[in-house]
């Protein structure tokens, strides 16, 4: 009976061991496993950042289309700004009522158009001159109670949409 605890207590000695020495040397499929898992972690991670940038590249041509389309727009608005300017003159060097109404009505639509597109007049008479919305063109002397900087007359007028001048009021300032 000794014999067979001795031999018991052998293999329950050597079965640890056995185990020890199985758990330092990991198998091949092991091994196998944890590397395919490393590389579909490594595939995942490469994934995400792939959909990511393609994300921010949409959005970010989106915006770029978009601002493009925008300014398009504008340079089609801004041309039209010299028929404004014609379309007024005509209508003060015209003599005939009839016709100066016809020019009137046709005026009055050009604005309204411009209006809807949110284009303002850059009106600048009697303010002090601001280089963001106008150009100075010519300079003339204050008479009696003017400051010096200030706008006497508008020579072209000024447009802007929103804070983005479309194009400066050229003025007369007061030196």
């Amino acid at each position: 009976m000794e014999k067979e605890e001795l031999k018991q207590e052998e293999i329950l000695e050597e079965t640890p061991v056995k185990e020890e020495k199985a758990k330092k040397k990991p198998s091949k499929k092991q091994e196998e496993l944890e590397k395919a898992l490393a590389e579909a972690e490594e595939s995942t991670r490469k994934w995400y950042a792939v959909t990511a940038e393609y994300e921010n590249y949409r959005r970010r041509t989106q915006n770029q289309a978009a601002v493009r389309y925008q300014e398009g727009r504008n340079d089609v608005i801004a041309a039209l700004f010299p028929i404004g300017d014609n379309l007024e003159r005509a209508m003060a060097s015209c003599a005939d009522e009839n016709t100066k109404q016809g020019l009137d009505m046709v005026l009055k639509s050009f604005k309204k158009v411009l209006e809807g597109e949110g284009v303002e007049e850059i009106d600048p008479i009697g303010q002090p001159f601001n280089a963001d919305t106008m150009e100075a063109i010519m300079a003339m002397p204050c008479a009696d109670g003017e400051e010096a900087g200030t706008v006497k007359q508008v020579y072209v007028k000024g447009y802007k949409k929103g804070e983005k001048v479309l194009r400066y009021a050229q003025v007369i300032v007061t030196q």
